[in-house]
């Protein structure tokens, strides 16, 4: 229970002195100039340690969120997949800006407005786009999680206040069965003899380019009729099917694989994978097509799906995607099959209306 005393300093000024004593728990203590206050901050004190918020609030008053970001960097990171790796960047700018704010008084507020400044600015691409600020959100959201959950720094994360910016309908953009022809037939006639391969594996499979360069001969299962993915970007191992023509284009070049190196496509030295960029550049010049990056053949792997009849999930569990909703943008050109399958279904239960 909380006991209030009232106290004359040697120049008559009053101050009230409030303890909370409950049991099992230390002693608090305050002292205010009102009796108002004193007797709002007994209340809240109390509810707040029988809550057991009271404490964590208490925490958060001894950490920065520069601190916060400095362990999360050097404690959580380390443990992420790759694609996570790119929080320290993101992390860094909420460091600059708010760096020195505690944990306490860090509010949603004080986000939104460097949030807002972040989406203003630019970068040597040009202007930050939705999606770009939303990941830094991200990174900074999940530091907050980890510090209410995991280290008890933090009550609440005042990012559950903070709402994402609206992010435009993903792009589809997926090469034509006449671009496709040319493109197969360019990728292999460039300085790097590999590159068909690597398009073939893409167009195939709806792999990343990431994981498709990073590829290491022991990620190709014994039978070469399946790849399986150790590190893909949302953490989780996946394994994707080789069949067809890309099978026979890895049989092959199994026969020339280098011995010094495990991957499939090293660069000079072994230690890394070759950089693609000219290679690619010049086959997409020589073929003729434009307004197309190598992330473009995913999608295209993707919507062939969709239109040989792949439900959502299907094609969800291909791309390695753990929900539906980065896959609606396929759904249109999957709208020919749906029609076939309610064709054949009011067929059987009403039979031929002709």
């Amino acid at each position: 229970m909380a006991n209030i005393e009232k106290r004359k300093d040697s120049s008559g000024d009053i101050s009230y002195r409030v303890k909370v004593r409950l049991k099992g728990h230390p002693v608090q203590s305050a002292t205010f100039k009102r009796l108002t206050d004193a007797r709002k901050w007994a209340v809240h004190t109390e509810a707040s340690i029988r809550e057991g918020r009271h404490f964590k609030f208490a925490e958060a008053k001894k950490h920065t969120v520069g601190e916060l970001i400095d362990r999360y960097i050097g404690k959580v990171i380390p443990t992420k997949p790759k694609s996570a790796r790119g929080y320290k960047q993101q992390l860094r700018y909420w460091k600059a800006e708010l760096g020195h704010v505690l944990l306490s008084d860090l509010t949603a507020a004080a986000i939104v407005e460097k949030r807002d400044m972040l989406a203003s600015g630019t970068t040597n691409r040009g202007k930050r786009t939705p999606a770009t600020v939303n990941r830094y959100l991200a990174a900074l959201s999940h530091a907050c999680t980890i510090a209410v959950k995991e280290w008890g720094w933090m009550e609440d994360s005042p990012m559950r206040k903070v709402s994402k910016l609206k992010e435009p309908r993903g792009r589809v953009r997926f090469l034509s069965n006449e671009e496709r022809a040319v493109l197969l037939e360019t990728s292999k006639n460039t300085t790097y003899p590999h590159l068909h391969l690597i398009v073939v594996l893409a167009l195939s499979t709806g792999a990343r380019k990431g994981e498709i360069m990073n590829l290491r001969w022991g990620d190709i299962d014994k039978s070469r009729t399946k790849i399986i993915l150790h590190e893909t970007k949302n953490g989780e191992r996946r394994a994707i099917p080789l069949t067809g023509y890309a099978r026979g284009l890895i049989l092959e070049h199994e026969k020339v694989r280098r011995i010094d190196t495990d991957m499939l496509f090293p660069s000079k030295t072994g230690k890394s994978s070759f950089e693609i960029k000219k290679s690619w550049g010049k086959a997409l010049e020589n073929a003729g097509i434009e307004d197309f990056r190598f992330h473009d053949l995913r999608h295209s792997a993707a919507s062939y799906l969709a239109m040989n009849g792949a439900s959502p999930a299907e094609i969800a569990d291909v791309l390695g995607h753990k929900t539906l909703q980065m896959v609606k943008r396929y759904a249109h050109l999957s709208e020919a099959h749906t029609s076939s399958v309610v064709a054949s279904m009011n067929e059987k239960i009403f039979g031929d209306a002709n």
